[in-house]
This record gives structure tokens, sequence and C-alpha cells, in this order.
């Protein structure tokens, strides 16, 4: 059995932390386990550079934190402003016990302009997400994704993805590490 690190305690980021190492190794087990270490970036990461960076940091921390697991994985969501409109994207950045490094970024959609205002008045996005739509604590189930697209897609779904694209240098190792 294989031991995944997950850095957050966030439920939607554990299921899919453990969906996308199950879909990419369905041969193996894994089990799970949460702990909350900093990103050391700002609460509501604004650029590109700075989620990924968010996402690193959390990786490196919970090696530091746990260091006796085969994989510890970091996902950290963001904003970015584009052409005058308010994007929203996550970085997962997985390393191995053996010090290699898998990147993977989920899709990008555009955010509606009462959210995007809430942003720009200095609210995180679960709490923009939350007051736009009446919800309570959405960062920690179906996301703004979920209440964009009427949870078609919701939070959980939308990293399984970036989870399972972070994969593919394990997956392949031969053409990865030659």
């Amino acid at each position: 059995m294989k031991k995944l690190v997950i850095a957050s305690k966030n439920p939607v980021k554990l299921d899919a932390t453990l969906e996308g190492f199950r879909r990419m190794f369905p041969e193996e087990s894994f089990e799970a386990e949460g702990i909350a270490v900093p990103s050391e970036v700002s609460n509501q990461p604004r650029a590109d550079a700075e989620v990924f960076r968010g996402a690193r940091q959390r990786v490196e921390n919970a090696a530091r934190a746990a260091p006796d697991a085969d994989f510890w994985v970091g996902i950290e969501g963001g904003i970015e402003e584009k052409n005058s409109e308010m994007e929203a994207f996550a970085w997962v950045v997985i390393k191995s016990k053996d010090g290699r490094y898998g990147k993977g970024r989920t899709g990008t959609f555009f955010l509606p302009k009462g959210i995007a205002e809430l942003l720009q008045q200095g609210k995180e996005l679960g709490e923009a997400n939350d007051a736009v739509f009446g919800l309570k604590n959405s960062g920690q189930e179906s996301g703004a994704v979920g209440a964009l697209t009427g949870n078609v897609i919701d939070r959980t779904a939308y990293y399984v993805t970036a989870v399972m694209l972070a994969l593919i240098p394990f997956r392949n190792e031969r053409l990865y590490n030659p």
C-alpha cells in the first residue's frame, strides 16, 4: 500500500487526490492522510506563478512534516486577471519519495463580474462565491466551479484531471527519467 500525504485537510483535495491516483494506477492500493501546512503565499494567490509556488511550497512543507510517505501532493487554487476578466484555476504538484516531481494544472474558467468585484475588494474566492450564491463554506464542497456549472463539474472532479496530469511522469518513468 502506497502512502499519500496531501498538504491540506480539505476533503475535496483528499478525495480528488485519491481518485486521481486510483485512476492512473488501478493496480495499486493507496492510503491518504491530509495535513495542514502553509503554502507560504497569500491566502488568495493572484497570479499563475504565485499559485504554482503555493502548490510547490505545500509539497515541500508536507514532505518535511510527514517524511514517511511515498508521495506528497500540493493543490493550490488561485485567480489571475486577464484582459479585464478574472480567471480561476489551480496547480497540482506531486513529489515522490525519490525526489521526482509531477505538475499539472486545471482548466481555466472565467468568473462573473460580481465575484470578480468581490475578489478585487480583497475577498477570497470561496467567500465571494458564498456571498454571490448564498452558500456556506463552498470551498470545502463544490466550490465556484460547482456553483457556476450547476454541479455538472464539482470541485473534486475539477481537481481530479489535474492530479492525473501531474502523475504522467510517474506513469511514464522511462520517458521522463531515461
